[in-house]
């Protein structure tokens, strides 16, 4: 394309007045020369002036890269090169500050041609619009990447995969595999990517990319009642095997907790869903076992919600399909829950937090605050599940931009997740950092329940509770160095 006489125009009639006279520009320089023969502007130009002129070219060749835009050009690189050459060409010969001026020019012609470039350039489409060649390596890779990418190891992700296609749950279509469609789910939960992101990474459409999630979405959560389980009634392992807890929550059977996850939501209801610190969030309830398994999740409770008030409506619901507790079994909850039968919290007005027994107040002084320590650190296994969970997943830790059920579901499937992991790698990376680590827990919103119990129940967890920590303190002072 050679330079068009419009386009030269309009860029340096843009100038700055009398400091540049950019209408006369190359005609002056031909015109008027020095005695040695070398050719001068007829006023010298400033720097203000170079600027000025450098930033008016340049928002004149926006304007060009428009028109070209809009008539269908193609502005190649060979003819950007071209134009570029021959206003050189130009400048031959010039004084120092001409050369300057001319090479501020040569500058603003290449933003000009960026510019184009980058708001013309289309994603790019591979050969292969499956995405085969991300899922081949990352499944081809090493295990790193496949843990990064998928946020799990490669055959839990396989075997993951095969259950779903088993099942029925996921079919392969015509260009996307089972495989695929469930990594673009996790790359999306795993990463908290935009569609945008994900269709350029698996080179599909918008809609495809939506598609499949919303399919996987639904067939993981069709596998809660498989991978959300009653925990055994027989002594959990991580009690049997220490001094500190066994014999005396022998009969404990896992924990409960309430989990705040940050909410999107529409104007009307946000101030149902804001909570004691301000923050709009949704109250998930959640029990898991010792071993860091989800029992039960119920997800979708507006954020001012108290902990205890859902509890209570689960209770209260048969179809929320809560685990039935065992005669003599219990569950540890924590101060924002009453003390009641099948459900046994700390003590109140007791120092409970783990940080709260350290430096020179390290030592229990009494019955009571022995059993809020040892109930804080068994505890501890539902602050280290969300952890992980919100570790593995980091769309749990915004307010993603979807509607509210489709939040809510992504809480159950990123729990059955996390099970089938548990379940199918052991020593998966993220659960082996945190069963060496105790997680610190601030204190909880609701410092005060905000439910009834009869008052047998609570006549009954009490009894059990003082029972439990009377035992306790008295082996303490009698036949332990350690506590």
């Amino acid at each position: 394309m050679s330079v068009d006489p419009a386009f030269v125009d309009e860029d340096v009639s843009s100038g700055s007045g009398e400091d540049v006279n950019m209408l006369d520009g190359h005609n002056k320089r031909q015109s008027t020369t020095t005695s040695s023969g070398r050719r001068k502007r007829s006023r010298k130009a400033t720097g203000d002036a170079i600027v000025d002129a450098m930033l008016e070219i340049a928002a004149a060749s926006k304007m060009r890269a428009t028109a070209i835009m809009k008539n269908e050009d193609r502005f190649s690189i060979s003819k950007c090169i071209k134009v570029l050459d021959e206003m050189q060409d130009l400048s031959a010969g010039m004084d120092d500050c001409d050369l300057e001026l001319d090479e501020m020019e040569l500058v603003a012609a290449a933003a000009g041609y960026y510019y184009y470039n980058s708001i013309t350039k289309q994603p790019r489409r591979s050969v292969s619009p499956s995405g085969a060649g991300f899922m081949a390596e990352v499944l081809n890779g090493q295990d790193d990447v496949c843990r990064e990418m998928f946020r799990m190891d490669k055959h839990v992700f396989h075997k993951l995969c095969d259950t779903l296609r088993q099942k029925g749950m996921l079919r392969d279509t015509a260009g996307v595999m089972i495989e695929e469609q469930m990594a673009i789910f996790l790359n999306i939960v795993g990463h908290n990517e935009r569609n945008r992101v994900i269709q350029e990474r698996f080179q599909h459409s918008g809609e495809t990319i939506s598609r499949h999630f919303n399919n996987v979405l639904k067939a993981i959560k069709s596998l809660s009642r498989e991978f959300l389980q009653p925990p055994p009634v027989s002594t959990p392992p991580e009690i049997l095997g220490s001094d500190r807890f066994n014999p005396y929550f022998q009969d404990c059977i896992g924990v409960i907790d309430g989990m705040h996850l940050p909410a999107h939501v529409p104007a009307k209801d946000q101030s149902r869903f804001r909570n004691k610190k301000g923050v709009l969030s949704q109250n998930v309830l959640a029990a898991c076992t010792f071993d860091l398994q989800f029992i039960f999740i119920y997800p979708g409770w507006e954020g001012s919600v108290a902990d205890s008030r859902v509890l209570r409506a689960v209770l209260h619901n048969p179809d929320q399909n809560f685990p039935q507790i065992p005669e003599g079994k219990y569950y540890l909850v924590d101060s924002g829950y009453l003390n009641m039968e099948g459900f046994i919290a700390p003590f109140q007005g007791v120092r409970y937090h783990l940080h709260e027994y350290r430096g020179a107040n390290l030592l229990p002084r009494n019955a009571k605050e022995l059993f809020n320590h040892r109930h804080s650190s068994l505890r501890n296994a539902i602050q280290k599940s969300f952890k992980v969970l919100k570790t593995r997943f980091p769309i749990l830790k915004v307010a993603p931009q979807y509607a509210f059920h489709i939040q809510r579901d992504i809480v159950i499937a990123a729990c059955v997740l996390h099970n089938h992991i548990r379940r199918e790698e052991r020593n998966d990376w993220l659960f082996a950092d945190a069963e060496g680590d105790t997680v610190e827990e601030l204190p909880d919103f609701d410092d005060q329940p905000d439910m009834m119990a009869s008052p047998n129940q609570e006549q009954t967890a009490s009894s059990l509770r003082d029972s439990i920590a009377a035992s306790m303190w008295n082996d303490f002072l009698n036949k332990w160095d350690k506590w």
